[in-house]
């Protein structure tokens, strides 16, 4: 085995130093308090941080020891093992804050991220599925099975609110207002928004409060919409699977995931003649440029528009 493959198994192999863990920490604490992000940020930034300071270590340095040398040195890596460019630049643009904290805290005196360009990524349309497609997958579950009724329910929901997977994972009773048709979602940062839910989604969650949920609940006070067959709240990943299944019970060809509904909620409104910035808001987007993907993926309701509406269409 030669020193380049040892050094790439050493990565996996080791665990930060106890000092590397405690600055990891610490600025992780600092980005809660100071930037309120969200809880699965924060563990985002400490696994990128984690995972260069084993391979740091696996060169015998620490992360006070980075170098910009060290830092090229460790994207050459990424390239190798065939890493994402965009997860890359999440990685550099964590080690850009990171460093910096550093210089400011007056732990170190030099940035070693200075002059480090971040990885060149296009910007993928993002997958969505068919009306058609969608119907199909709405119709999947069986509900003649508790857990089918409240899938069901999950999938209209998650249709017709564009919620992330986690917001709909972790829906309160509280968060709910049937009399007024909307959801009450604190999202990425703590923020909160306000999401209709629309008739169809409102009327099977009425349903399923009524005839399906009971029976998922062991604990009275349980305030958690959609629980696990457990009667715990469920995680992303069991979800992701109950929608792979049901993708498979539709005879959909790709099969979806909880983002790819989201996907479809914004791209169908727009379809439908919505303006972009009310989609901004729904999905809860802070900047518009994010929504702004969504004009490519709607580009034949652009187009349908020009036609009917330029004298030169």
């Amino acid at each position: 085995m030669n020193s380049e493959t040892q050094t790439d198994a050493r990565v996996t192999a080791e665990h930060p130093s106890p000092r590397d863990s405690e600055l990891i920490e610490q600025f992780i604490d600092a980005l809660w308090l100071e930037k309120g992000l969200s809880k699965n940020t924060l563990n985002s930034y400490r696994r990128d941080l984690s995972i260069y300071a084993c391979w740091l270590n696996g060169q015998k340095q620490c992360l006070l020891e980075s170098s910009r040398t060290n830092l090229l040195s460790y994207l050459n890596w990424r390239v190798r093992q065939r890493m994402k460019a965009s997860s890359t630049a999440r990685l550099l643009s964590c080690l850009r804050g990171f460093f910096r904290y550093l210089l400011r805290e007056g732990v170190l005196s030099e940035d070693p991220t200075l002059q480090v360009e971040s990885p060149k990524r296009g910007r993928p349309l993002p997958k969505s599925l068919s009306e058609a497609d969608v119907e199909a997958l709405l119709n999947a579950p069986d509900l003649d099975d508790v857990l089918g009724f409240r899938d069901r329910a999950m999938l209209e929901m998650l249709y017709s609110s564009g919620l992330r997977v986690s917001e709909l994972v972790g829906l309160q009773l509280s968060q709910i207002n049937l009399r007024q048709g909307v959801l009450r979602v604190v999202g990425k940062g703590d923020k909160e928004r306000l999401v209709p839910l629309g008739d169809e989604a409102a009327n099977w969650l009425i349903r399923y409060l009524k005839e399906a949920r009971p029976g998922l609940i062991q604990d009275a006070g349980n305030e958690v919409v959609f629980p696990s067959r457990r009667g715990q709240q469920m995680t992303r990943q069991t979800f992701w699977y109950r929608i792979k299944r049901h993708g498979l019970t539709a005879g959909i060809d790709q099969l979806p995931s909880p983002h790819v509904l989201r996907h479809a909620f914004a791209t169908h409104l727009l379809n439908h003649g919505a303006d972009l910035r009310v989609v901004q808001l729904l999905l809860g987007h802070s900047d518009l440029s994010t929504t702004q993907i969504y004009t490519h993926v709607a580009k034949h309701r652009l187009q349908s528009l020009h036609q009917q509406h330029h004298p030169r269409g």
